[in-house]
């Protein structure tokens, strides 16, 4: 019972943070897994958006914005984090590429958050098609 408390109580802290604590978030990812591109890994934003339905984030190199849809505040921290710093490695290399990859790889639960949004997404496919 207290662990499903604990966890309905970190769903809520999710559901409530704001643009600042996502940025505070991405500086923390940074200073954890890219800290050898720290000078490069200077987003001027991160912050939720509304209008993302196809994609989990975005990135624009050009102005170092980052955007996180809000359909992820509901997912384990770990896959808001995996989604963070996949949109934070752009600021790195624009591309997927394999340098890309190796930096979000950095992640340990990285093949872990990319089968759960997988499967987010083919569920949604699913139930639409139903």
């Amino acid at each position: 019972m207290e662990r499903m408390l604990a966890r309905l109580a970190a769903r809520e802290e999710r559901l409530r943070c704001t643009d600042a604590e996502l940025l505070a978030r991405a500086r923390r990812l940074t200073s954890r897994y890219l800290a050898d591109h720290a000078d490069r890994v200077v987003p001027a934003s991160v912050r939720w958006v509304t209008n993302q339905n196809g994609r989990w984030g975005s990135c624009t190199p050009d102005d170092a914005t980052i955007r996180i849809s809000h359909r992820i505040q509901e997912m384990p921290d770990w896959v808001i984090d995996y989604v963070l710093l996949h949109e934070l490695a752009h600021l790195v290399v624009p591309s997927h590429n394999a340098r890309f990859w190796d930096l979000v790889n950095r992640f340990p639960k990285a093949e872990r958050a990319r089968g759960y949004l997988e499967g987010v997404s083919a569920a949604g496919t699913l139930v639409m098609a139903e």
